[in-house]
């Protein structure tokens, strides 16, 4: 019996590799510490992430697989789903896990081109406060960024999510949150995740509509961007609002 518990147990640890059994080259904790996190590549910082690997692969190896799968691009890394993960051997519900919330900590990241204190003086500015809020999602969603008198952002609130062809934006919501907020005035952000830029006729109603309410109101609607991971287009630029 003690036999049959001992042989279990070095099949159990046989499947894993940690990372303290590398080489001193590829320890990715180690070389952090003696050498900074710039020099690590994507699939060290991956590595850290999981910590093991799986019986055959370390988790540098297992990492560079992944990387591989994705042709070492970031942006679709991070559109893979813990289930996807969950497909390589090696990769559990845990480990997962990690990687997809390091990736949308990563996301939610505040971009370092613009200050949540300044004010807003272009579509530009509002592209950089808010891109991170749409990076690498397959499906549409709409917020709406409300406004002091003097355009510093009192807040951004999530308005609705929708699938990858729309998502459906209530005015009424959106008109509620802000007079919740105080706002003196408000952008709209969606995005396309087809990656066209061009506003659909929903897009211009809908945009019209809550333009003439907000007339009504004082409560003016200020622009309204449409996103994608690289580039914007704004209404107000493009004089149709």
């Amino acid at each position: 019996m003690r036999r049959a518990f001992f042989l279990l147990l070095i099949y159990i640890m046989s499947e894993y590799i940690s990372l303290k059994h590398l080489s001193p080259d590829d320890q990715p904790r180690e070389k952090l510490l003696d050498k900074g996190r710039a020099v690590l590549s994507d699939a060290e910082i991956l590595a850290i992430l999981i910590g093991s690997g799986s019986r055959n692969k370390s988790a540098v190896q297992l990492c560079q697989e992944i990387l591989s799968d994705v042709q070492g691009d970031l942006n679709s890394l991070a559109r893979l789903s813990v289930q996807d993960l969950m497909k390589y051997k090696g990769i559990g519900e845990a480990k997962a896990i990690s990687i997809a919330a390091a990736l949308e900590l990563g996301r939610r990241r505040t971009p370092d081109s613009f200050n949540k204190s300044d004010a807003i003086k272009s579509a530009a500015d509002v592209f950089n406060l808010m891109k991170g809020h749409f990076a690498d999602k397959e499906h549409e969603e709409f917020y709406a960024v409300f406004l002091s008198r003097a355009n510093k952002v009192k807040a951004i609130e999530p308005i609705s999510i929708g699938g990858f062809s729309g998502t459906v934006a209530d005015g009424k919501v959106i008109f509620k949150k802000a007079l919740e907020k105080s706002a003196s005035s408000m952008i709209l952000c969606h995005n396309h995740p087809s990656g066209n830029l061009k506003p659909s006729k929903a897009d211009i109603t809908l945009t019209n509509n809550l333009k003439n309410f907000g007339k009504m109101i004082d409560m003016p609607v200020l622009d309204h961007l449409i996103f994608t991971d690289e580039s914007f287009y704004s209404f107000a630029d493009n004089g149709i609002l």
